[in-house]
């Protein structure tokens, strides 16, 4: 669908009704489409992607002047910034996850009752799901491709701020699905800016959206949270943490921590802030310092200023503040109990990582640790679904319910139960 111009002649309501109805109709085709099919959807795709760059880019140098214009953050232009290398790798990932093996169907495990009875637990797609993201183009390939392959259909609603590079790369996405067959309403992009889509697709389109994925800042979810009346898969702010132990091997450290801060600044995997064992404090200087010779602002606590130079008085709200951008704050714990207390307090549940030597103590830390990555002796920028082999991923859920960490193809499968029988009859 092109993009509307959103004023009064737009009857939100019906306009979204009208998506939820073509998705639930399109949602049976996807989910019988054999896999064969929906590969060749895929690699279509990715090849629409590649011949449409141009006009994906320019559609992107578009929405990146109006975002100057409204005065931007840089770190949010920057998250929305497309180039001819990070088109070719939204191509590449969706590649990825053709080849990727196809969870629908599966059996996931099976057993037999003395009656006779045979009873399997097999995947089947979700249905139709509404994914609401902010700045990151690429999500709208990301998420469509991973919805699809999981034999679901969905409704995409982008951020306002790129909804002209959304529409450049729906129609890659549209045209690859009807080159095999299978209709563009499989995927469909909300065509408007007005922010009362978003309540809209909240409410569950009168029962066509099975469930919400949001994607971006703590007040999106907040408000997916709080509005939505269907089932979420919560993925809330990334304030995530490394920890370095006295058993650290310092050489090791200086390079994870800053590769976890400054590879990129604004992914959610980005560490925000650095706890050090009150024993290593000797480590401080060193790291502190990496830190800022690679760009970053250090905020600490009085004991961190006390020991480096040019450390920002950290307040309150920085020790969960999710800043995706070159900050981060650094205070001093004791031990791993000291960090497992403050990541307690002010995480979000997202991904931390310990540095050290000591297995004992990694083994406690990823035992105890309640976020939905815990890691060891390595960058919390691993925090991707790409990363742990899934392909692309929708979002890092960071609830508690049905999918945790990286949400990929099985996490958008649900599970119900087939049961074989011979005649059984279950007695009075």
């Amino acid at each position: 669908m092109a993009l509307l111009d959103s004023d009064a002649s737009v009857d939100v309501r019906d306009l979204m009704q009208d998506m939820g109805d073509r998705a639930r109709q399109a949602a049976r085709a996807i989910a019988l489409a054999p896999t064969d099919m929906k590969n060749a959807a895929l690699l279509a795709i990715a090849a629409g992607i590649r011949a449409r760059s141009g006009e994906v880019l320019e559609a992107n140098v578009r929405d990146l002047a109006g975002m100057r214009q409204r005065d931007v953050t840089p770190a949010y232009q920057e998250r929305a910034t497309l180039n001819t290398e990070r088109v070719e790798a939204i191509a590449q990932a969706v590649e990825a996850i053709a080849a990727l093996p196809d969870p629908v169907g599966d059996e996931i495990a099976a057993w037999e009752r003395p009656n006779g009875l045979k009873i399997s637990r097999v995947r089947p797609p979700l249905g139709v799901i509404g994914i609401i993201f902010e700045s990151r183009p690429n999500v709208t390939v990301d998420a469509a491709a991973l919805a699809m392959k999981s034999g679901n259909a969905s409704i995409l609603r982008g951020g306002s701020d790129t909804i002209e590079t959304n529409q450049a790369l729906y129609a890659a996405i549209a045209e690859g699905l009807e080159s095999v067959g299978l209709p563009a309403d499989v995927v469909q992009l909300v065509p408007i800016r007005d922010r009362a889509a978003v309540g809209e697709l909240l409410t569950g389109l009168n029962g066509t959206v099975d469930v919400i994925v949001p994607r971006g800042g703590k007040s999106l979810v907040a408000r997916v949270q709080a509005e939505a009346r269907v089932p979420v898969f919560s993925h809330l702010e990334g304030v995530c943490h490394v920890y370095v132990d006295k058993a650290a091997d310092l050489e090791m450290a200086l390079d994870v921590v800053v590769n976890a801060k400054m590879r990129r600044t604004s992914i959610c995997g980005a560490a925000e802030t650095l706890l050090i064992d009150a024993a290593a404090d000797r480590f401080v200087g060193p790291l502190v310092c990496a830190l800022q010779k690679a760009g970053c602002e250090v905020r600490g606590d009085a004991d961190i200023q006390a020991m480096a130079e040019g450390v920002v008085p950290a307040s309150e709200d920085d020790w969960s503040t999710e800043y995706g951008d070159a900050i981060i704050t650094v205070g001093l714990v004791n031990g791993v109990e000291g960090a497992l207390d403050h990541i307690a307090r002010f995480g979000s549940s997202h991904t931390e990582s310990i540095l050290t030597q000591d297995e004992m103590v990694a083994a406690k830390f990823l035992n105890e640790c309640d976020s939905a990555i815990v890691m060891h002796n390595a960058s919390t920028q691993f925090a991707d679904g790409g990363e742990f082999g899934m392909g692309a991923e929708i979002g890092i859920a960071t609830g508690r319910m049905h999918a945790r960490g990286p949400v990929g193809l099985e996490q958008l499968t649900s599970f119900h139960y087939v049961v074989r029988g011979t005649g059984q009859t279950r007695p009075v």
